[in-house]
């Protein structure tokens, strides 16, 4: 058992506390189809990511103007379709242990795209919401983590990151966080610069006293 205890609790969307797998595919499926892109190596490279980073490493020639338009097509098809969107288990119980200023979301996708899904699946939406439309470089750049931090009045050190995907986990690392890593056992080798794994959120409990957010996981 594997025990932690911090200010605050930073969390990944899409993955972490829900299943979205299948608008997300959708989504790029569509897009792949449109710009005779490879469906194939775009959901090896994407968990975690902006669509403009993988945008950049599948189709480099594409400009700002066009990378911007397809980021937002992707994210409103995306809003659109919700059919399989559902919270991962434990995560209900998980938001629900945590006070409003001990944790935040911090998600690769748009403000409405997190707010569509957070709706859909039943979870709070958290006082402190971190996506693309807040910072200007997303994971594995550690902005939105501590941009998430200081809304929360959290100094870095004192946080820990609930991530699911290899981009999540450096960007937590790179911002100085301890990372719980959440994935099936064939996910451990791509999580390996998390500080723990755990293979759901069904297996962490939290506990809040005066201020401070213990999580007890398996190790």
């Amino acid at each position: 058992m594997t025990e932690v205890t911090a200010r605050a609790v930073l969390i990944d969307l899409d993955g972490t506390l829900v299943d979205s797998t299948g608008s997300i595919e959708r989504a790029w499926a569509r897009w792949c189809a449109e710009r005779g892109a490879d469906l194939t190596r775009v959901l090896q490279i994407m968990p975690g990511r902006t669509a403009e980073s993988v945008f950049a490493e599948i189709l480099p020639g594409l400009g700002p103007a066009e990378m911007a338009a397809d980021a937002d097509r992707l994210l409103g098809w995306q809003v659109e379709d919700t059919d399989g969107v559902v919270a991962l288990p434990g995560a209900a119980e998980l938001v629900a242990a945590l006070a409003p200023a001990a944790w935040a979301v911090v998600t690769s996708g748009n403000r409405p795209l997190a707010r569509a899904r957070l709706a859909v699946t039943g979870l709070p939406l958290p006082d402190v919401l971190v996506t693309t439309d807040d910072v200007r470089a997303g994971k594995p750049d550690p902005q939105g983590y501590l941009l998430a931090a200081a809304r929360l009045g959290a100094d870095p050190a004192d946080c820990v990151v609930v991530e699911d995907a290899p981009a999540g986990v450096a960007a937590g690392r790179a911002a100085g966080m301890a990372v719980l890593a959440v994935g099936p056992p064939a996910a451990r080798d791509r999580l390996a610069g998390a500080t723990w794994w755990v293979a759901g959120l069904d297996e962490i409990r939290a506990r809040v006293d005066s201020g401070q957010v213990t999580l007890f996981a398996a190790a």
